[in-house]
């Protein structure tokens, strides 16, 4: 097996055991809800495997994992690996694909609703891309639902740009800055002309040159995610909420649908190299108004 080959495996074993920790991680704040899901059993996540293409060919596929539980309203945990050639409308836009359209893809996004408006929405995804260049991509960004903590000073927002951050200085201290200011430009809204959320940081096409420093990059930054997100969870997930806690939040949800339908990279490629369909569109919140 040559290099390149040991380089995919190696991150696609890292990608799926993350799926596995994640899972494990928001299964357990379900058991340790409190007694305002009383009433409510603690959800589990429910694995669909699929396959990429007409199921015949070899173009690779995933596992997909969707919760709908008592702490979760809806949380999904996707891992990928899928392969093939890209559109010749697609190709140019892709490094390294304009003159060979074949692709190698793999990686994990997770996307999560929390059913307590005081507890914080959030999306993170890391992968690798292999064309006839090579690049990691990803990042992690906090959406609060309701505009008490969405200030850049409340506890939670500092705790998780914090975690990021630590999670970029152990290689390089420009990243962070450079990331964070990348990650506050991709999730705002041009026709709303305001953020998704208090933001995080956002990075693709990362290439340094050293793919052992990339990769180790890169998970640090899913195990940042995973040591910090479950914690400003557990923080609030026992807050009593009102009715306007909720109606601001299934406002604020709209928000989350109209970026990920309208400008979401993500959505775009998975859909455009035949993705998983319903993987893909597992983003968008469970319920969500438009008053």
């Amino acid at each position: 097996m040559d290099e390149l080959e040991n380089r995919k495996t190696a991150a696609s074993n890292w990608f799926s055991d993350a799926q596995a920790s994640f899972i494990a991680a928001f299964e357990r704040l379900e058991d340790e809800a409190g007694p305002l899901y009383q009433d409510m059993p603690p959800g589990r996540f429910e694995r669909k495997a699929w396959k990429r293409g007409d199921g015949i060919s070899d173009q690779g596929g995933g596992v997909m994992a969707l919760m709908r539980g008592r702490v979760f309203e809806k949380v999904g945990v996707h891992f990928s690996e899928v392969r093939g050639e890209f559109s010749e409308e697609f190709r140019k836009q892709i490094p390294g694909a304009e003159d060979d359209p074949r692709f190698w893809a793999c990686g994990v996004s997770l996307i999560a609703h929390t059913r307590n408006p005081h507890a914080p929405s959030a999306h993170m995804n890391t992968r690798m891309i292999v064309t006839t260049k090579l690049w990691f991509g990803g990042g992690g960004d906090l959406n609060p639902m309701l505009s008490r903590y969405r200030a850049d000073d409340h506890a939670d927002t500092r705790d998780f740009h914090a975690a990021m951050k630590a999670a970029c200085d152990a290689y390089d201290p420009e990243w962070h800055p450079k990331y964070k200011k990348w990650c506050d430009e991709y999730f705002f809204l041009p026709h709303r002309g305001e953020p998704r959320g208090v933001g995080g940081i956002f990075y693709d096409r990362h290439n340094s040159g050293d793919w052992e420093k990339d990769f180790a990059f890169t998970q640090d930054v899913g195990k940042a995610f995973l040591a910090v997100y479950p914690t400003l969870v557990a923080r609030r997930m026992n807050i009593p909420w009102t009715e306007e806690d909720r109606a601001e939040q299934l406002f604020r949800r709209g928000r989350y649908a109209e970026y990920n339908l309208l400008y979401d990279r993500g959505t775009t490629f998975g859909l455009k190299t035949g993705g998983n369909v319903e993987a893909i569109l597992s983003s968008l919140p469970p319920l969500a108004t438009w008053e």
